[in-house]
């Protein structure tokens, strides 16, 4: 019996997070502006993580827009589409991470969308064509989306090396072109700040007012 408990405390003090360490990052723009949206990507040395158990996300819609514009989940992530709108949506993807549609309805539809590939997905809605909104499906094994100060946060990383990269809907090149290595401490914390490159965005212009058809 007291063997077991050694061993089984062992085992639980090995499992626990006392080598994590966390991260904090500013992401701005070439003017020093914050960036809202962009997504910090961790990748711990060692390989990918184990099997993640599946948690549903909801992506809404609030006042005709995507809630949030910009989400982060790992490859196997169900997604809902809550329409929280007094109005019917119409959303779809056609990328190839996920191709997908979700015709015309109110409400929560009785089945999330599986993100099974990793990539990008664009969102749309057939009806409000100013509706945009991007799903980054990822095998990081942490990663945070920033704010409107620009900041993000990773916590439980393993100590060690780590690969990090950023990734928005404008940038300007590659995930790959904002990497940078750091080493973490055990039970240490670092701050960044990481400076990207926005593409010009032409979006389109959001309508007004009920249309003949009722659905704005």
């Amino acid at each position: 019996m007291r063997a077991c408990l050694v061993a089984c405390g062992l085992a639980t003090a090995l499992a626990l997070p006392a080598q994590a360490g966390s991260l904090a990052a500013r992401i701005v723009d070439k003017k020093g502006e914050p960036v809202e949206g962009a997504v910090l990507l961790a990748f711990a040395e060692g390989g990918a993580p184990g099997p993640r158990k599946p948690v549903v996300v909801d992506v809404d819609q609030v006042n005709k827009e995507f809630v949030p514009r910009v989400s982060a989940v790992a490859v196997g992530t169900p997604i809902r589409f809550p329409n929280y709108d007094q109005i019917r949506h119409h959303v779809y993807s056609f990328s190839p991470a996920k191709t997908f549609e979700i015709p015309l309805y109110k409400g929560v539809p009785a089945d999330p969308i599986v993100f099974d590939k990793a990539g990008v997905v664009t969102l749309g809605c057939n009806i409000h064509d100013w509706m945009q909104g991007y799903v980054l499906v990822t095998e990081a094994s942490h990663f945070a989306t920033s704010d409107a100060s620009g900041a993000a946060k990773l916590e439980g990383l393993p100590a060690g090396a780590v690969r990090l990269q950023v990734w928005h809907p404008n940038l300007d090149g590659q995930p790959e072109d904002t990497e940078r290595s750091v080493r973490l401490e055990p039970d240490g914390s670092q701050t960044l700040t990481f400076e990207i490159e926005r593409k010009r965005s032409w979006n389109v212009r959001r309508g007004g007012g009920r249309g003949s058809d009722g659905y704005r």
